[in-house]
C-alpha cells in the first residue's frame, strides 16, 4: 500500500518531532518546557509566544506518537480536499480555539478560588508570590511544602490575618492552577478530526482497544462527549488524568464551526456528502 502524506501535514510532523527532540535533549529537559509550554497568564514563566509554541510541544513519546499518527491519518485526506491554506487555517484556528476553551475553563476555577480568599485582603504582589511558589515534590504539588514556603512570605509582608483551612485550600488550588502548563497538538487535531467527520460522515473509524467500526458522524461526537464528561467529573477514559479535556472540545467545536460555515455559504469548492 502506498504511503501518502501531504506537504503541510509532513512539515507539521517534522516541526513537532524536532521540538520534542529539543525538549528531551536540551537544558536537562526543562529549557523547552519553560520557554514554549503554555503557562497560565499569572505565571512568571508565561510569554506571549507560548500561545503558538505550545501546539508543537508534547509531554511524552506516546503523546507525540499518538498525535502525529492522528495528524497523518486524518490530516492528509483533509488537506487533500481543502488545500493547504484552508487546512492550515482550520488547524491553527482549532488550536487557538482549544486554548481559549481550556483557559476559560481554568478561569472559572480561578475566579471561584479568588472569591473564596477575598476576605484575606492579600495584596496583588503577595498573592502573585504565593501562586508562583514551587511546591513540587516529584510530579505533584504538596500542600505541606506550599505552607512551609508561604509562611516566610506572609511574615515578610507583616500579614497577620488568620488563614483558615478553606482559605489555604483555595491558595493551594490557585498555586496548582497557576503552575499548570498546556502542551500538545491535540486541540488542532480535534479540529481536523471534526473537519474529516463533516466531509466523510459515513467513514468507519475504530479505536485500537475497541475494534468495532463506527461511522464518523457517531464516533467523533462520542469522543467529544467523553471529553466533556472527563472535564466535569475528572474521570479519565482513554488519556492521562492531567489531559486538558476542554481543549479537545474547543478544537473540535472550532473545526466544526468553520466547516459548517464554509458548507452553509458554499465557499468550499468541493461537493459535500
Amino acid at each position: 500500500m502506498r504511503f501518502n502524506i501531504t506537504d503541510a501535514v509532513k512539515h507539521l510532523i517534522i516541526i513537532n518531532v524536532v521540538m520534542f527532540i529539543g525538549t528531551v535533549t536540551l537544558g536537562d529537559g526543562k529549557l523547552f518546557d519553560s520557554l514554549f509550554s503554555m503557562f497560565f497568564p499569572t505565571n512568571d514563566l508565561f510569554q506571549p509566544w507560548q500561545v503558538v509554541t505550545h501546539m508543537f510541544m508534547h509531554g511524552s513519546p506516546a503523546h507525540l506518537l499518538f498525535n502525529m499518527f492522528a495528524l497523518w491519518m486524518f490530516g492528509t485526506p483533509v488537506e487533500q480536499r481543502l488545500g493547504t491554506k484552508k487546512f492550515l487555517f482550520v488547524y491553527f484556528s482549532a488550536g487557538f480555539g482549544a486554548l481559549l476553551f481550556q483557559l476559560g475553563y481554568y478561569y472559572v476555577d480561578y475566579f471561584t478560588a479568588m472569591q473564596s480568599i477575598a476576605d484575606l485582603n492579600l495584596s496583588t504582589e503577595l498573592l502573585h508570590k504565593i501562586m508562583n511558589i514551587d511546591a513540587l515534590s516529584g510530579d505533584y504539588i504538596q500542600g505541606e511544602i506550599l505552607h512551609q514556603k508561604m509562611m516566610p512570605l506572609l511574615n515578610e509582608a507583616n500579614f497577620t490575618t488568620p488563614i483558615t483551612g478553606d482559605n489555604f485550600k483555595s491558595l493551594f488550588d490557585l498555586n496548582v492552577l497557576n503552575r499548570s502548563a498546556m502542551v500538545g497538538a491535540s486541540g488542532c487535531i480535534m479540529g481536523i478530526l471534526a473537519a474529516f467527520g463533516m466531509m466523510n460522515p459515513n467513514a468507519e473509524l475504530m479505536m485500537i482497544f475497541l475494534p468495532i467500526p463506527i461511522k464518523a458522524k457517531y464516533f467523533i461526537p462520542g469522543i467529544i462527549l467523553l471529553d466533556i464528561i472527563s472535564a466535569i467529573t475528572g474521570t479519565s477514559f482513554f488519556s492521562p488524568s492531567n489531559t486538558a479535556y476542554m481543549a479537545h472540545v474547543g478544537g473540535a467545536v472550532i473545526g466544526f464551526l468553520i466547516m459548517w460555515y464554509w458548507k452553509k455559504n458554499e465557499k468550499d469548492k468541493y461537493r459535500w456528502n
